[in-house]
This record gives structure tokens, sequence and C-alpha cells, in this order.
């Protein structure tokens, strides 16, 4: 009798994967890796608006049917990619001296893998990690902040805000870069542009967007990031430790 699809997603979040943990399988076998590795294949040349169960399963020259034998849905698919993408990152052992660093390379690591796969990120969002590579993750970040002396609750806000800003972050870039590549690029303005607007603005409604349009358009969008990320970092430390309430 055939393995419920829920019962294989529930052994994946238990263990070590089976296609993983077996030996390598024939080549025209469906295994939920080859359906990773299908879906990661649309999303790098299509975009992640192109995934569907059916468009994997022509990727991989058969019918969604045979795909529902290992996956639930496309809710599972998701879990399965972000899943991926977090086995990719190198995690550091915690270092009290050096966690600052330690943390933003880890999420530049998350922010590169997410821009790799354009629109990727929005099978992040919403969703209760359970993957074992995206627990892996999560721990691993964990342990970073408490190695830093960050108070356990504040250490797990914050790193739901940060992983939160990441996944919104590169959302935001495959979104400019669809409209780009549609040539519906209209909307997405040069800094030049941008400045010349701003400071045509009615002077007596908009003072402070004229004055400093310069301010308000400066640096690139890795620096953007960089600074968002070390703005939360630097300030945990100083914050008061969060309790639970009554």
């Amino acid at each position: 009798m055939p393995i419920d699809p829920r019962e294989r997603r529930a052994a994946r979040h238990a263990r070590v994967p089976e296609d993983v943990a077996s030996p390598a399988p024939r080549k025209s076998r469906i295994t939920a890796d080859r359906i990773t590795d299908a879906a990661l294949k649309v999303i790098a040349e299509e975009g992640y608006d192109a995934l569907t169960i059916r468009r994997v399963a022509a990727v991989l020259g058969t019918g969604p049917s045979s795909l529902y034998a290992h996956i639930v849905n496309k809710d599972d698919l998701d879990d399965l990619l972000v899943g991926r993408l977090c086995a990719e990152i190198e995690l550091p052992d915690p270092d009290p001296a050096a966690w600052r660093k330690q943390l933003l390379d880890v999420y530049a690591q998350l922010r590169d893998l997410y821009l790799k796969y354009p629109g990727v990120s929005r099978a992040a969002l919403a969703m209760v990690p359970t993957h074992l590579e995206t627990l892996r993750l999560g721990e691993g970040i964990l342990a970073i902040l408490l190695a830093g002396g960050i108070a356990p609750r504040t250490a797990a806000w914050a790193r739901d805000a940060l992983t939160l800003y990441v996944s919104a972050y590169a959302l935001e870039r495959s979104l400019v870069r669809q409209r780009q590549q549609n040539h519906d690029d209209a909307w997405v303005l040069g800094r030049e542009e941008l400045v010349d607007r701003f400071t045509a603005l009615p002077a007596d409604r908009f003072p402070h967007t004229r004055r400093y349009a310069a301010e308000l358009t400066a640096g690139s969008e890795h620096e953007r990031f960089d600074f968002a990320i070390a703005l939360i970092v630097d300030n945990l430390a100083s914050a008061a430790p969060l309790t639970a309430r009554e």
C-alpha cells in the first residue's frame, strides 16, 4: 500500500529525509529531492510566480499526480524549497566576541540565496518552520544571539524580526527585477529622476522631502540592507529584557 504523502512529510520533519539517507535513486525515479530541484529550476528561470505543481511536473517529464505521491500540496513544496535553501547556509560556532558579525554574515547568506531565486522568499512568509534544515538555521541564529548575551525572549523576537526583514527585502528586489524584465520599468525610477521629482514638490507641503532628497535616495540596495540589519542588531544589547505578559 502506497505511503500517504502526509506521512512522508512527517517523516522528513522527524529525521534525515529518506532521499538523502538511502542510496542514490535511479534518475528516472521521482523523489522529493528531484521535485525540489525542478522547482528551483523553474524559479531561477521564470520566477516564483511561475511555480505550480503542473509546471514542476512538466520539468520532470511526468504528470502532477506523480508529485502528489511525495508532496501534500503547494505549501508542502514551499516547505521543501525553504528547507533546501536553509541547508546551504553555513553556521558558525557562536562567538560572544564576534556575534554581531556572525549574525550579519548569516543573514547576508540568506539574502543572497533568496535573490538567486526571484520571489522565493514569499514561500517563507507566513510559514510555520517545521523542516529540519529550516529549524537548523533558526537554532543557529538563536545560538548566536544568546552567545551575545541577548535575553532569550528578546533574542527570539529579534530573530523573527530580522528574518522577516530579509524575506521582505528579497521579495521587493525580485518585484523590481520582474518589472524591469517585463518592460514595465516606468515605475522603477533612477536616483537622479527621484531627486528631480522630490525637489520639484511644493515647498510648503514637502519641505523636508525637498531639502533631503539626496539623503532619501542615497545608498545601494545592499548598503540599505546592511544598515537596517545593523540598526536592529546594534540595539539588542541595550534593549530591556522582554518578559511574558501576565
